[in-house]
């Protein structure tokens, strides 16, 4: 089974803070993405992590590891839809397909809901009051099923926090892969890999699974990786 991971993106709101694309902050000696990469490894995932901004420091930082990387030249003015696209021919319609988000930390209780998930079209996300009021993407969930979607999605309305990783079964494949040929034909570029999924959700259902009390962490701030750190400190203790 295959693991696609995004790794192309510059990381605008961190930049400041770093000089490496985000996914390579490292926690616990090693980078996210490559923490994450062997988890999948290790899972029976073949991972496929198609970079961009700073591909020669992911190569290096996934040295020895037996991933193909594919690279979006074009990074900087498409978003992870485009990135999808370069990854095409790894998505196999006999075979359930993992999607990530490589800036994103999560551990083997994590995968492990996903494993066990038998929704044909799911995304993980976090019902968790905190994270309803100071998440990043939101859902509106009319009980698992996904109905509204957004960044400026009210707080009414807000079900639970979108967390950056996704699974799709080979029954659903065929209509997964119709829709992201639908959006590339229609130039939507700056689309994420995600709005193939919501585009489905108009005409076939598409499920959360939540994770709430869980640890997971998508790092677009550095108090993103900075309560990464916490955790782990207060784990230890």
């Amino acid at each position: 089974m295959n693991a696609i991971i995004m790794a192309a993106g510059v990381g605008s709101r961190i930049s400041r803070h770093v000089d490496k694309p985000k996914c390579l902050l490292e926690v616990e000696g090693k980078s996210i993405l490559r923490r994450t990469a062997e988890m999948l490894i290790r899972n029976e995932f073949q991972p496929i992590v198609v970079t961009g901004y700073q591909h020669q420091q992911l190569k290096e930082n996934l040295a020895g590891l037996d991933i193909p990387l594919l690279q979006n030249p074009f990074f900087r003015v498409t978003n992870s839809l485009g990135s999808l696209w370069f990854a095409k021919d790894y998505i196999h319609q006999d075979e359930t397909l993992f999607l990530m988000n490589a800036d994103v930390f999560w551990e083997q209780d994590i995968m492990d809901i996903l494993l066990n998930e038998e929704k044909d079209a799911v995304l993980l996300a976090d019902s968790s009051l905190s994270r309803l009021q100071n998440g990043d993407y939101f859902f509106g969930c009319d009980g698992e099923k996904i109905v509204k979607y957004g960044k400026e999605l009210a707080r009414s309305i807000r079900t639970h926090e979108y967390v950056g990783i996704g699974k799709v079964e080979p029954s659903f494949l065929p209509y997964f892969m119709k829709k992201m040929n639908q959006l590339i034909e229609e130039e939507h570029y700056d689309y994420w890999w995600e709005n193939i999924l919501y585009s489905c959700s108009e005409e076939r259902d598409v499920y959360i699974r939540d994770i709430a009390g869980h640890f997971w962490a998508e790092v677009d701030y550095i108090e993103d990786y900075e309560r990464i750190m916490e955790y782990l400190w207060k784990r230890k203790k």
